[in-house]
């Protein structure tokens, strides 16, 4: 009916059905058929129709007025709303874990940003979940395999897990060759990561342990800095150590044992993307690719491993 009712107030403007017809590139009976549609619908006669005249009626005077500001309103609006879709600018809402995105994600954030200066980028930092739909995020970058069917996904990269701890600690009190030795050291256990996970080199034995440490805490961070200072082995992701791995102040054990590759996702509610919010996934996407620490396990002994 509405696509009936701009048809109507097009007549009317043009002041004829012909000129009506070659503006909207339809035939001359189309408009016809259709306007006697829309007066059957409505129940009166819209226009008073001659071999030399077209005007409106009284009822069709009044409807026309009252219906063409809401036309005009209706065509402004779907302009400025096409133009949000297609430009990237304008506010991005961004849900991202806490660690990852001070980290290895910072410079990706810095740079979007300087590449398109009319977005104004919100970041909502967390190592939980938060809701998507709660927090009227765009999108959401979240670790771990994503199960929500009501939310779009893409996969970025992924995370590999490492077991380290310092040179002064592996000095006193050895190295582990095997996991289940791991019970017979001093162990540093963060809350995100109780299960620790390991699959022989040649893939035929997993074995996973819950182990009870001598620190118990909930920041991954934290645990890394204490494994530095020698109190205990440390089972954490590579993106949080590799730092410390590269300057010495941590060994990686048991390095021929596979650990988890946890997976990166972007996430979002969409089912149609804005333009704005597809340009940051693009670009986080493509960031991923070219950052070696969110692509798979290297192989052990190699530079920068972990």
């Amino acid at each position: 009916m509405l696509d009936d009712l701009a048809l109507f107030v097009s007549i009317v403007d043009h002041g004829s059905l012909q000129a009506a017809a070659r503006h909207a590139n339809l035939p001359p009976a189309t408009l016809t058929r259709r306007l006697q549609k829309l007066e059957t619908s409505l129940g009166c006669q819209l226009l008073l129709r001659s071999a030399r005249s077209l005007k409106p009626t009284p009822e069709g005077q009044l409807y026309y007025e009252q219906c063409r500001p809401l036309l005009t309103a209706l065509a402004q609006t779907t302009a400025t709303l096409d133009d949000d879709l297609n430009q990237v600018k304008g506010t991005l809402r961004v849900l991202a874990p806490l660690n990852l995105s001070r980290g290895l994600l910072a410079p990706a954030y810095a740079s979007f940003m300087a590449a398109w200066p009319e977005i104004r980028l919100e970041l909502s930092l967390s190592n939980r979940n938060e809701d998507v739909w709660r927090h009227g995020a765009d999108l959401a970058i979240r670790v771990g395999q994503q199960d929500d069917p009501k939310l779009r996904q893409r996969r970025l990269g992924v995370i590999g897990m490492v077991l380290v701890a310092s040179p002064a600690y592996v000095a006193e009190h050895g190295a582990p060759t095997h996991p289940h030795e791991l019970q017979a050291h001093r162990l540093l256990v963060s809350s995100p990561l109780s299960t620790w996970r390991f699959t022989s080199p040649d893939g035929e034995e997993t074995i996973e342990l819950q182990p009870h440490g001598r620190c118990d805490l909930n920041d991954i961070e934290l645990g890394v800095t204490l494994a530095e200072t020698g109190l205990g082995l440390l089972y954490c992701p590579r993106t949080l150590c590799h730092q410390a791995l590269e300057a010495g102040r941590l060994v990686r054990l048991l390095p021929d044992w596979r650990t988890p590759q946890r997976p990166i996702y972007a996430v979002w509610p969409q089912q149609q993307l804005p333009r704005k919010v597809r340009t940051l996934l693009e670009y986080l996407a493509a960031f991923t690719a070219a950052t070696p620490l969110l692509q798979a396990d290297p192989p052990a002994g190699a530079s920068g491993a972990a």
